[in-house]
């Protein structure tokens, strides 16, 4: 019902604040038409039997962009998986759960806020990484400090729009590039880690 201050904002999409009627906070992402990297999300659409994109029509991928993190939020959601709460989804606008304190502050991203205790903090991460593979049968995709929210010490993965499942023939190459990601940067913060010991740990099924 009322939007507030930008917690995020990028090449796609702005994330904002906003207050629900019950006076509660809620993140509002809105998708920009203009600006958005069409080319990537037909990459991400395409191979996705839950959606058949054939239109070059900018609005209505934007749309189905829309609708599919929708989805996949529900779907990790409903797996357990450490996301945002999807509640609604509409044209180019999703309305999620606010990750952030009572007074409207925004937890911060991994990249802006390192964890107090990397391994204990990488070790919850790679639980949610086998729930989002093994349970929501989802790959992130672009895993990163960058769409790690760091919310009391405890990770919450966002960012999930071009989250593929894993049927889709790049579902594969993408985890081994996530995790890639991964044992690079909580490497450099100090974690004793390997790709062969997260990918043994998750056991993707594919």
């Amino acid at each position: 019902d009322v939007l507030n201050g930008a917690i995020s904002t990028g090449q796609e999409a702005n994330v904002l604040t906003g207050i629900n009627k019950n006076d509660e906070f809620v993140a509002v992402q809105i998708y920009r038409v203009a600006t958005s990297d069409f080319k990537k999300m037909n990459y991400y659409l395409h191979g996705d039997p839950r959606f058949n994109v054939k239109t070059k029509n900018k609005r209505k991928i934007i749309y189905s962009w829309v609708t599919k993190e929708f989805k996949n939020l529900k779907r990790l959601y409903d797996a357990g998986v450490n996301v945002p709460e999807p509640y609604t989804s509409s044209n180019n606008v999703l309305l999620i759960e606010f990750i952030g304190d009572e007074n409207g502050n925004p937890a911060q991203p991994v990249k802006n806020k390192n964890p107090k205790n990397p391994d204990e903090f990488f070790n919850k991460l790679l639980v949610e990484l086998k729930k989002f593979v093994n349970d929501a049968k989802l790959v992130h995709g672009d895993l990163s400090n960058y769409n790690i929210l760091n919310n009391n010490e405890i990770p919450v993965i966002i960012d999930v729009s071009q989250s593929v499942v894993l049927d889709n023939p790049i579902s594969k190459e993408l985890l081994e590039r996530d995790i890639n990601t991964l044992v690079n940067e909580y490497t450099r913060l100090g974690v004793k880690t390997s790709f062969d010991e997260v990918w043994e740990y998750v056991s993707p099924k594919f």
